[in-house]
């Protein structure tokens, strides 16, 4: 057996995803001796491996396939697409591999030890690492942070020893198009995939339990999406469950229940897309008395402090949303508490976004949660298809700019965009929020004509009633 290599570090990282390496990174430029320990070769987490960043790459190609055949309605045509699947399956692991290899360099230039290895906890200050060969390592540490982020949820019944079973790595694998794909779960990262798939050849059914796509957010915010790829896809079912699928022959059979869905449909490749769960059990945390709530999450305060002050927890496994810039920012907290820097983990919302054609994103307050904390609100929506830009660049309008706000003070307080780079003109609204802006302040902020960021001061000014693209409502304030 090979000797145990002993290491201190007065800052420890069990993780190296977007959360874990923005720990160890800001800890080391704050001056304290850092240990980055990562069970994969390389860092960078699911996000930039096998999600985030994979998957926005190849949505970037659908999206060229997609807007070449669309300029045939304005008078430009192309031919068909060649698709070199090997050549996209490359670039992709290009752009991961040049992102993966600047972590790399930036761990090294801080100076931060990083062990690639399988991380646990033998005591509340110390981690056992063991590395792919077996060899040992041991880490003492005085602070340490949990960054071990989420799984995919299985469902039991499947078998996935079947290669027709996929979960969206082995969708992100890129290894085959198949003829049609069944997707099972109609939230963000089915209906990402579903848009690669649907542009590189496969027709594509989704089924969701809810009664809407992208259930979080607003219906009318969905709306756009869900007239659009009505027309897109072989069938969308919701309020649709799979009450189970035959494996047995050439084909997969899966058997639905809803109002409007089939009894069965055929389909060469199931895409389970169902949720995440946490991963907060298996490495020691439950030994040193870390406590979870009801959902498995690690209990943590607004300094990103676990049950174990000395011992922090961020991103995936500290609570939803689950979404990498959550974790970034939690990251910097739990680094720069353990520095001892007045720092603590408060937004005042946290964005979502759904990286579909058109996209959707939204923060801050929803009409739905509005409704189940009976919040009062009002709001100013303004319609694409009054936008100049939304016209001019071929999407026909499609999409919509909302603005909930505050009826006493006016001050925004949710909002939701949906069409081209909603995921782009959403941070404006964040900033907004954050800074606590009302409607006068974002309708008076001159904004560049033609944008498509004009339609969310539109919203502001349907609101406020200062609106000259569209007819004002009645009440002027």
């Amino acid at each position: 057996m090979s000797e145990i290599k002993e290491i201190s570090a007065e800052f420890a990282v069990l993780g190296g995803g977007p959360g874990g390496y923005t720990a160890a990174f800001r800890a080391a430029d704050l001056g304290l001796s850092v240990v980055l320990i990562e069970k994969e070769k390389q860092l960078g987490g699911v996000c930039l491996n096998v999600g985030c960043i994979p998957s926005k790459t190849l949505l970037h190609a659908a999206e060229v396939i997609r807007e070449a055949a669309s300029a045939e309605s304005f008078g430009i045509s192309f031919s068909a697409p060649k698709v070199d699947l090997e050549q996209l399956r490359g670039h992709k692991e290009s752009v991961v591999n040049t992102l993966t290899s600047g972590l790399a360099a930036l761990s090294k230039a801080r100076k931060i030890t990083v062990l690639h290895g399988v991380g646990s906890f033998a005591d509340n200050h110390t981690l056992k690492v063991t590395s792919a060969e077996g060899e040992p390592s041991s880490v003492k540490f005085k602070h340490a942070v949990i960054a071990t982020g989420s799984s995919t949820v299985r469902i039991p019944s499947l078998d996935y020893t079947d290669k027709r079973i996929w979960d969206s790595t082995d969708a992100l694998s890129l290894t085959s198009i198949p003829k049609r794909l069944l997707v099972i779960g109609g939230g963000i990262i089915g209906l990402e995939m579903a848009a690669v798939y649907h542009e590189l050849g496969s027709a594509v059914t989704i089924v969701e339990m809810m009664d809407q796509l992208i259930p979080p957010a607003d219906a009318d915010v969905v709306r756009p999406l869900m007239q659009v790829l009505r027309k897109r896809y072989k069938g969308i079912f919701i309020e649709t469950r799979v009450s189970s699928v035959d494996q047995s022959g050439s084909v997969l059979k899966v058997f639905l229940e809803g109002k409007k869905a089939p009894e069965m449909v055929e389909t060469d490749v199931v895409l389970v897309s169902v949720g995440r769960r946490p991963n907060t059990q298996g490495y020691g945390a439950e030994d040193i008395k870390i406590r979870r709530d009801a959902e498995g999450f690690f209990e943590t305060d607004e300094k990103k402090r676990t049950s174990v002050p000395h011992i922090f927890a961020i991103g995936d496994a500290a609570g939803n949303p689950m979404l990498a810039h959550k974790a970034v920012h939690e990251g910097k907290v739990a680094a720069e508490s353990a520095a001892g820097l007045p720092s603590a983990f408060t937004p005042m919302t946290i964005p979502s976004v759904a990286y579909t054609d058109p996209e959707v994103a939204w923060m801050g307050l929803t009409e739905k949660e509005a409704a189940v904390e009976n919040i009062p609100y009002e709001k100013g929506v303004f319609p694409w298809s009054a936008s100049g830009r939304a016209l001019s660049s071929g999407g026909g309008g499609r999409g919509v700019s909302k603005a909930l706000f505050d009826p006493e003070t006016g001050r925004l307080i949710g909002a939701g965009i949906t069409g081209k780079n909603a995921g782009e003109l959403i941070a404006e609204a964040v900033l907004a929020l954050e800074m606590g802006a009302d409607a006068e302040d974002i309708s008076r902020t001159i904004h560049a004509h033609p944008t498509l960021a004009e339609t969310f001061a539109g919203a502001a000014e349907m609101y406020h009633g200062s609106i000259t693209d569209l007819l004002p409502p009645k009440s002027v304030k």
